[in-house]
């Protein structure tokens, strides 16, 4: 396809994004719909339409219009690409630019928000919360976020894992939020195609999850249950700093789907229970990375930045305090309830906290940290509770 095609193709998924359609149906559905788009092709297409839904504001400002041809065309501008090329109006590629497209208007006199691609309802949120960090991590928002890989120390270390990536042609370079952590650089559609994936030496995991389960009070014999655990990302991290005995639960068992094949091909033992198969028991530490607005990861996964809105926010606060509760029995006598979000709200985080602390005695806060995207990798919240009674 010829890059205006690939452009004409954008406009057209994006269309239907915004009508509501989750792009992660779409785009496979357009895929199949046109199976004459290589590879390659389908890539540079995706990579056009996340763009535009990361920019999605700045990019309908300079372009004239929130619809797809209005983001393709403020992608072009804002990336300095050829706009009388790509909108030729020639075969596969979009119309030619009309009159009132022509004029390019100046994103320094976009209101804030739109210049830094923020809803407006959740502009003053981000700066009381983040303070002078907000515009900052806002614009690291808008930008692809990079792809990490984690070591898998049951498999051997990180520069046995880099070595044998580049014998795919997958370049990375170690990453300091963790010591397990490797960024890709270059090639990184080879990596599910390597060695180093197909026999777990390598998962993909971002760097500041990673930095997670560093922080995680654990050792050999700790007994662990990951009670949100989704695909089971941070149970494999666990079971990576050698410890055995994992619980795996999630209250939609059929997130977890994969972890066995994923536990297999890591060498790594967890055990995947349903509610039912908790009673009774109590555990050296207890995970709940919880369901939260995903505001630390909208690089990832940029619709959820618009589909977000105050009474769906204020859902996951009340789910959020609703799971500690739930979560926190089983804590043993002197072991750590650990609460996660890849949130960057204080509301979902520290408050959710102080709310708990408050309602329960016999509870201490050992720590609380935070991960920016301003470090590289998503921006995380982690407390440590001691069950002291």
């Amino acid at each position: 396809m010829i890059p205006a095609a690939r452009i004409a193709a954008a406009i057209e998924i994006l269309d239907m994004t915004l009508t509501g359609e989750p792009v992660d149906k779409v785009l496979p559905n357009w895929g199949r719909a046109n199976r004459y788009a290589g590879s390659g092709d389908r890539a540079a297409i995706r990579d056009h339409v996340f763009d535009a839904l990361r920019c999605r504001r700045s990019f309908a400002w300079l372009g004239g219009a929130e619809t797809g041809r209005g983001l393709m065309l403020g992608l072009a501008r804002a990336q300095e690409l050829e706009v009388n090329a790509l909108f030729s109006g020639n075969k596969f590629a979009p119309p030619v630019l009309d009159e009132a497209e022509q004029d390019q208007p100046d994103i320094a006199k976009a209101p804030r928000a739109v210049q830094l691609d923020c809803p407006d309802w959740l502009q003053a949120r981000f700066d009381d919360d983040l303070g002078e960090n907000s515009s900052a991590i806002l614009t690291a928002l808008q930008t692809r976020a990079p792809v990490f890989l984690r070591a898998n120390a049951a498999k051997g270390d990180r520069a046995t894992a880099i070595e044998a990536l580049a014998k795919h042609e997958v370049q990375t370079q170690p990453h300091d939020l963790s010591p397990t952590a490797i960024e890709v650089t270059k090639n990184p559609r080879r990596v599910a195609a390597s060695d180093a994936y197909a026999d777990g030496l390598v998962e993909l995991q971002d760097a500041a999850s990673q930095a997670v389960v560093d922080f995680l009070p654990l050792d050999a014999s700790s007994k662990v249950l990951d009670f949100c655990a989704g695909g089971g990302g941070k149970s494999l991290g666990i079971a990576a700093r050698g410890v055995t005995q994992i619980v795996a639960h999630d209250a939609i068992v059929e997130r977890m789907k994969d972890l066995p094949v994923r536990a297999e091909r890591a060498g790594a033992n967890i055990e995947v229970a349903e509610p039912e198969a908790l009673t009774g028991r109590e555990f050296d530490l207890v995970l709940c990375d919880v369901p939260c607005s995903g505001s630390g990861s909208w690089r990832r996964k940029p619709e959820a930045k618009w589909t977000l809105t105050p009474e769906r926010l204020l859902e996951l606060t009340s789910l959020q305090g609703e799971i500690l509760r739930n979560a926190a029995p089983y804590t043993k006598i002197g072991g750590t309830l650990a609460y996660v979000t890849c949130s960057l709200f204080e509301s979902e985080n520290r408050t959710q906290i102080d709310a708990f602390l408050a309602d329960r005695k016999g509870w201490q806060l050992v720590k609380d940290h935070r991960f920016s995207p301003l470090q590289g990798g998503d921006g995380f919240y982690l407390a440590l509770l001691t069950r002291v009674s």
